[in-house]
């Protein structure tokens, strides 16, 4: 049974979080060889720690004369992203880390599967369950505990980067506990904010005083109350942040980057893949799906899983659980998921436009719940199948 009165958790991290700076430059790099080429094959991994950053992993251009190229310019694209999150410490500074390059191409094996699935189509890139989950208490359609996480965070990068909080530092991470009633967020009961800054004088008091217009400017006003406890820097000074405080690595984030965990999760990471990986691409079709099935009224809250297995091109299952809110049986919605969108990889592809360089900007803030752009970012957030599902259900 669906509990309607409890308190929920759910936590972001910043894009100068040590995992995230590893996300943005696999992403990064990601763009670059999908600008090039919009059928190149990436699974790019990225380390980092004090004063070095190691790249690895694979990635396949069809011209192989422009692969030695890009491969030229991989270590310009890794400083490039760690000066615009914002890194110029002693031990961590775009211009003087140390970066290793150790990316190759791509496993003839692995190629080999995805081009020419078992079944005569393009097949998965690897085995694996997939979930994506909407629900009506924002109008995101998103959790509200992950989707205020998010927004702080990125409302303090924009201040800092912007130089109306010079103090502020690249690595920050925030926490939001909301106490629902009637299944609706009604309060927030725990606020909790770190950020790394400049000055090693500056109290957690002082640090609050920055950044609490800021939290208020996000957060609706009415969940927040006199019960409502903050605890921000509660460890005190945090001015060493960033790589050169914490080891960082791509993929480490995947909670942060989906619902906060107040969905499944497949256990896939996004970042450093190209969207022939169904870890990515069929997440992202997974919560396409799944927010639609909300806006369509069939449901108030919806969580959708696709499984797949490498070499074949169509899901091995779709399930549907609509959490006791479906107006129409899970069923129903099942079946009507097979008849508005072809879930193959090169389907997802297609319907989404995903092979363009649009996954650098996904590697903070979270990958759901922002808006559609014009140039085809974040187009697995439309609602353009809600008449469709309708008319099939």
């Amino acid at each position: 049974m669906t509990r309607d009165n409890y308190t929920f958790t759910s936590e972001s991290v910043s894009e100068g979080h040590p995992d995230k700076v590893c996300d943005r430059i696999s992403d990064a790099i990601l763009d670059a060889l999908l600008a090039e080429e919009a059928e190149a094959r990436v699974a790019c991994e990225t380390f980092a720690t004090t004063d070095r950053v190691v790249i690895g992993g694979e990635i396949g251009l069809a011209d192989t004369g422009k692969l030695a190229e890009k491969m030229e310019a991989i270590e310009g694209i890794a400083r490039d992203c760690i000066r615009d999150i914002g890194y110029e410490q002693d031990k961590f500074h775009w211009r003087t880390c140390e970066i290793t390059n150790l990316l190759h191409e791509q496993s003839a094996h692995i190629a080999k599967g995805v081009d020419a699935g078992a079944d005569k189509d393009e097949g998965a890139g690897d085995q694996g369950i997939m979930f994506g989950y909407a629900c009506d208490e924002t109008p995101d359609l998103m959790p509200a505990p992950i989707l205020y996480s998010h927004a702080i965070l990125k409302r303090l990068a924009e201040v800092r980067k912007d130089g109306t909080e010079p103090t502020l530092g690249p690595d920050a991470k925030s926490q939001i506990s909301l106490r629902y009633a009637g299944g609706k967020p009604v309060e927030a009961t725990q606020i909790v904010l770190s950020t790394q800054h400049s000055d090693e004088g500056q109290s957690s008091a002082e640090i609050r005083d920055i950044v609490e217009p800021y939290i208020r400017e996000i957060l609706p006003a009415d969940l927040i109350t006199d019960r409502t406890e903050w605890w921000v820097n509660p460890t005190g000074t945090f001015v060493i942040g960033g790589p050169d405080g914490d080891a960082g690595l791509t993929g480490r984030k995947i909670i942060v980057d989906t619902y906060g965990g107040a969905a499944p999760h497949g256990g896939g990471a996004f970042s450093g893949k190209d969207p022939t990986k169904v870890d990515r691409s069929a997440a992202y079709a997974a919560r396409y799906l799944a927010k639609n099935v909300v806006a369509a009224g069939l449901a108030a809250r919806c969580t959708l899983q696709l499984s797949y297995a490498i070499g074949i091109s169509h899901p091995l299952s779709v399930f549907i659980d609509t959490h006791g809110t479906g107006k129409v049986p899970e069923t129903a919605i099942e079946d009507a998921i097979g008849k508005v969108m072809d879930l193959t990889p090169r389907g997802i592809r297609r319907h989404l436009d995903l092979n363009r360089p649009i996954y650098a900007r996904t590697a903070a803030y979270g990958h759901f719940g922002r808006a559609p752009e014009p140039d085809g970012g974040f187009s697995w957030e439309r609602t353009d199948l809600v008449k469709a599902l309708r008319g099939a259900v």
